[in-house]
């Protein structure tokens, strides 16, 4: 009996919780071949018994399939909660903010994720900006509606695909022009669907694209899944740097603590095509900056007001897809890199939060 063809054929099984194989999860904690017997021990987060019987007859039927006579001896333990990771498959998990609309953070979203896929990461979107959800068409997928996939019985939804990343939004589920009009609860339920009803593969980044302001979808994100931490962004507008220090300290209050990992500033200058020298600050200058230094962060960098950008927004081709407009958002996801590495080395993992009050 081979080793090597057994594990092949529990690469096969799928975790009914994530959807994602036992095997790509490492819940095999150890597999022992005595033929005809094999013996295995998967670990789980807890012994539901529904769980327990999906994945106790699927992998040993996983294993009869090649060894019919093989006689499957299975066990499964509980691995301290304490040392398992929330979303093992989504290694960093970075929330895109700003204090108020408008000021270009979804754009700021879907360039980033395209220039650090350039620079050889996995990388996902979720769009949490459950009143307005734009990336659909910014990455060219509007109108399309995600797959269905039955996992043990459970449907699960496969994101969708625009330009190499995976993208999951309520602008798939819901028609383009239907208004949202959810409460605080219902709100909490798609969030909490995005991460446990989809089948997200490996990513080194999972971008979350959250609404404006502050409110209960930033709130159930931090009670669903360990952020890694967060991006401001701000124009450098006096009134939304002034937002965006409110949704800042929400992130920041002593029952949340997530890292502010920078500050981006969005539309920091005017250049014409026919004057490419001058530079006009409609918006005034130093917003960015200055945030960063209200948050005790860094300024990760700033992104000129061009009209390619956004025109390639709203044509469904972003500006990191092209070479001529690239540059700030790859110095973007190269500074975002570093302050994550940053981030692991000064601080604790991040854990899920427990808001009681």
């Amino acid at each position: 009996m081979d080793k090597n063809r057994i594990l092949q054929a529990l690469s096969r099984v799928k975790d009914p919780e994530s959807g994602l194989g036992i095997v790509e999860q490492n819940l095999i904690k150890s597999l022992t071949v005595d033929a005809p017997n094999v013996h295995l021990v998967l670990q789980v987060g807890d012994l539901n018994m529904e769980k327990k019987n999906e994945l106790n007859f699927a992998a040993i039927g996983a294993v009869q399939e090649v060894y019919p006579d093989a006689n499957v001896n299975l066990h499964m333990v509980v691995v301290d909660p304490e040392n398992v990771k929330k979303y093992p498959h989504l290694k960093n998990i970075v929330a895109i903010a700003s204090g108020k609309g408008g000021v270009g953070k979804s754009t700021m979203t879907v360039n980033l994720a395209l220039a650090l896929k350039k620079q050889g990461y996995q990388v996902g979107i979720l769009d949490a900006d459950v009143y307005g959800p734009s990336i659909p068409i910014m990455l060219g997928l509007k109108g399309k509606k995600p797959m269905i996939q039955d996992v043990h019985g459970r449907p699960r939804m496969i994101p969708l695909e625009g330009h190499g990343i995976p993208v999951m939004s309520l602008g798939f589920i819901i028609e383009p022009e239907q208004a949202v009009v959810l409460r605080g609860p219902k709100l909490s339920t798609i969030i909490q669907q995005f991460f446990n009803e989809c089948v997200w593969p490996e990513l080194d980044y999972l971008l979350v694209d959250l609404p404006p302001g502050t409110g209960d979808v930033h709130l159930t994100l931090v009670q669903t899944a360990p952020v890694t931490g967060v991006i401001m962004v701000t124009t450098p507008q006096d009134v939304a740097v002034a937002d965006a220090l409110k949704g800042m300290n929400m992130f920041r209050l002593e029952s949340v603590n997530v890292p502010i990992l920078g500050v981006i500033e969005n539309m920091s200058w005017f250049t014409p095509k026919e004057l490419p020298d001058n530079k006009y600050f409609i918006f005034g200058q130093g917003g960015g900056q200055q945030l960063a230094e209200m948050g005790d962060t860094q300024l990760l960098g700033q992104v000129p007001l061009v009209m390619e950008i956004r025109e390639g927004g709203d044509e469904g081709a972003p500006a990191a897809l092209d070479a001529l407009l690239a540059e700030p958002f790859d110095q973007l996801a190269s500074r975002l890199t570093k302050a994550v590495e940053n981030r692991v080395v000064e601080k604790a993992p991040t854990t899920v939060v427990n808001i009681t009050t």
